[in-house]
């Protein structure tokens, strides 16, 4: 707040103002990198993790020639997108397969790898199941094969341990607001190896990396969002996986529901699920209207009345998939609104259910 309302230096200036304003930058750039076990020399700030992804993907190619890249099949439409404008220019692009689970297929690196790609992304924790990647494992496989690795940590960060150096990767993104920092900040952590050439020409802000001037107010929220999440990680996981127990134990109870992902590493706060006689836009807005805030997917592809991507990337049939509902859990979240959550969801879909029911009569 001070930075929004007394301190409006510019943090390249020399001045005391500037000096303020360059002092909160580089503590928060200290606050950030400690959350993921990283230098702060390697936090590019930007202003997002949207550019984030776009910065690393296209930031590496930026001064070769087309050649290949892969990406995972359930990447975040940033990732998606940024490899699919590569391929306009000529850019081969390979998808890495997922399994029911949305876990990397085995040998599916392989085969990418044959391809001798120059980049290799995989996210994390996916944005819709929650689906954790074994990621230093992966990085290992990329490194041998000769590639850069990247990850989309976004979704991750702030919920369950993220260690730059030990995941072995080269790029991670990460963003503010998935950490309850401010919207419109993120950072690209890159490792000091890499050379990632500027998207972004100007004033040589970021050590010549991300020109611009620096969004203080952004930047210095983030970095106390990042530090208050690693101060409060292991009760946070702890807090918000009871609550998950308890919400999937009633989705059970309810009967005729499908759970996305049960069986693999997942966040300790995200439940995909869906009903097959149900359609999911219709009942998360009901469900919005009795006073719950859940989505239909990603907050990203909101309004998208198509399946999601991501689940029939894991052989979910379309028709079940687009009746997915994403519930995301906060650690201020208790176990009343777990049940008021339950008894809502229950009442709605028999409510659905009957409409259906005149509707075909």
């Amino acid at each position: 707040m001070p930075y929004l309302t007394g301190h409006h230096g510019n943090p390249s200036s020399t001045h005391r103002f500037g000096r303020l304003a360059r002092a909160a930058v580089d503590t928060a750039r200290e606050q950030v990198a400690e959350l993921v076990h990283a230098h702060p020399s390697q936090v590019v700030f930007t202003s997002g993790g949207t550019e984030a992804n776009n910065f690393a993907i296209k930031g590496v190619v930026a001064d070769r020639g087309p050649g290949s890249i892969a990406i995972g099949a359930t990447e975040h439409p940033s990732v998606e997108n940024s490899a699919a404008a590569l391929k306009k220019n000529g850019w081969r692009i390979s998808t890495l397969a997922v399994d029911r689970q949305g876990r990397l297929r085995e040998n599916t690196l392989e085969q990418a790898l044959a391809l001798s790609p120059v980049l290799v992304s995989v996210m994390m924790a996916n944005n819709e199941t929650g689906t954790i990647q074994n990621i230093a494992a992966i990085s290992q496989v990329v490194r041998t094969g000769g590639a850069l690795m990247h990850t989309d940590a976004v979704q991750a960060a702030g919920k369950i341990e993220v260690d730059f150096i030990a995941s072995g990767v080269h790029l991670m993104s990460l963003s503010a607001h998935k950490l309850n920092g401010p919207k419109g900040v993120g950072a690209l952590v890159v490792d000091k190896t890499v050379d990632l050439p500027p998207l972004q020409h100007g004033g040589g802000q970021e050590k010549n990396r991300r020109s611009g001037t620096e969004n203080v107010a952004g930047i210095a929220g983030f970095g106390m969002a990042a530090s208050l999440a690693k101060a409060q990680l292991a009760d946070y996981g702890a807090r918000t996986g009871n609550l998950r127990n308890r919400l999937e134990s009633g989705l059970r109870a309810i009967g005729g529901i499908k759970i996305f992902a049960a069986e693999a590493a997942r966040l300790p706060n995200t439940v995909c699920f869906g009903m097959p006689d149900i359609d999911g836009e219709t009942l998360l807005l009901n469900l919005d209207r009795s006073g719950f805030a859940i989505s239909s997917g990603s907050a990203c592809a909101s309004g998208n009345p198509e399946p999601s991507p991501i689940l029939l990337a894991m052989g979910v049939e379309p028709t079940l998939a687009r009746s997915s509902i994403r519930v995301s859990l906060a650690s201020g979240n208790t176990e009343e609104d777990i049940d008021l959550f339950i008894a809502a969801l229950s009442t709605q879909r028999g409510q659905l259910r009957r409409m259906a029911g005149r509707a075909v009569g």
